[in-house]
């Protein structure tokens, strides 16, 4: 995607527009220094298409590698969980790892309830609806929500094991004290009935890291610039695509890919529905993403600071990385 089209104003009134986003749009790009966009605006409909894109690339190893990790391990994850569970995940997305552990449940326990908690609703409905038909004795409750808001709607008395997944790289998109803080409320909700599983991406060498999130088929960059076709799109944008590149680096110092946008001129952009123009210098940025890298004593730190013990871990051969349980 190397362009946009002009793109009519959306109506405020219609399903499309989202106040949330216009108003991170607003706060963040609207006579800001820093300019950043909120990287879980990345995942409308598009976004999430694009995204299962960057899943299969050569140079993604973090999906195929936390894929065949739980693929070793999933029965001993499910032999840790009592006959009733329920099984909450935070970003379900098309939830193509989950199935491998919803298989080994299948096995070992007699009564499955499935909490898929995703922002991205189109996401959600389409992925419930496949995952009814291929398990039809488990019962499906999808949460529409922000992970925080959502884990306090399941009932948490109800079962006697809440395995909450927390998978991908997930854990890397928040800030480390706003990851404490998830672990933390996941504890004090279910209490010693929690038992969480948490993909990590580990640190590793520059090189390795920065060609996973700039691939040579360009497909993350085409994801990074789908949050300003975004706006283009629902508020009435008018970012010309072209004029912005794509920036991913490592900085080593903080432990974490920093992802951007790079104005490659000097630009006025009007955003119709907000009444507002966004001015940017040459080389200016938007700050979309970052994605924090853990080293396994890291996480068992992060564990312990919010109450909770590492009861496992697996990694892959190269130590790329790192499937976890924890619990209370």
């Amino acid at each position: 995607m190397t362009g946009t089209k002009q793109i009519h104003a959306a109506d405020p009134t219609s399903a499309l527009f989202d106040p949330e986003f216009a108003e991170a749009v607003k706060v963040g790009l609207w006579n800001s220094k820093n300019k950043s966009l909120p990287c879980k605006f990345f995942y409308d409909r598009e976004g999430s298409d694009i995204f299962e894109e960057i899943c299969q690339l050569p140079e993604y190893y973090p999906t195929r590698t936390e894929l065949n990790i739980i693929r070793s391990q999933s029965d001993q994850i499910a032999g840790l969980c009592r006959s009733n569970v329920a099984v909450v995940e935070l970003g379900s997305g098309r939830s193509t790892k989950t199935r491998l552990i919803l298989n080994s449940l299948r096995a070992a326990c007699s009564n499955v309830t499935y909490f898929p908690i995703d922002i991205s609703s189109t996401t959600l409905q389409s992925t419930v609806s496949a995952l009814q038909l291929e398990y039809p004795t488990f019962v499906f409750a999808p949460i529409n929500d922000e992970y925080d808001i959502g884990l306090r709607q399941i009932d948490c008395t109800a079962f006697d094991t809440f395995l909450v997944l927390w998978l991908g790289t997930s854990i890397g998109n928040v800030e480390k004290l706003e990851a404490e803080s998830i672990l933390r409320n996941i504890h004090e909700i279910f209490k010693a009935k929690a038992l969480i599983v948490l993909g990590v991406d580990l640190k590793k060498d520059r090189a390795v890291l920065e060609q996973a999130y700039n691939d040579l088929a360009g497909v993350t960059a085409r994801f990074n610039l789908n949050i300003l076709a975004r706006i283009n799109r629902e508020l009435g944008g008018h970012f010309d695509l072209t004029s912005f590149e794509h920036r991913a680096i490592y900085n080593e110092k903080a432990g974490r890919i920093e992802m951007r946008l790079v104005s490659s001129i000097a630009q006025t952009v009007p955003i119709d529905e907000l009444n507002i123009s966004i001015d940017f210098d040459p080389g200016e940025t938007i700050h979309t993403e970052n994605s924090y890298k853990f080293t396994q004593d890291e996480i068992a730190q992060l564990a312990l600071r919010s109450g909770l013990t590492l009861l496992r871990h697996w990694c892959d051969d190269n130590r790329f990385f790192s499937v976890n349980v924890l619990r209370p």
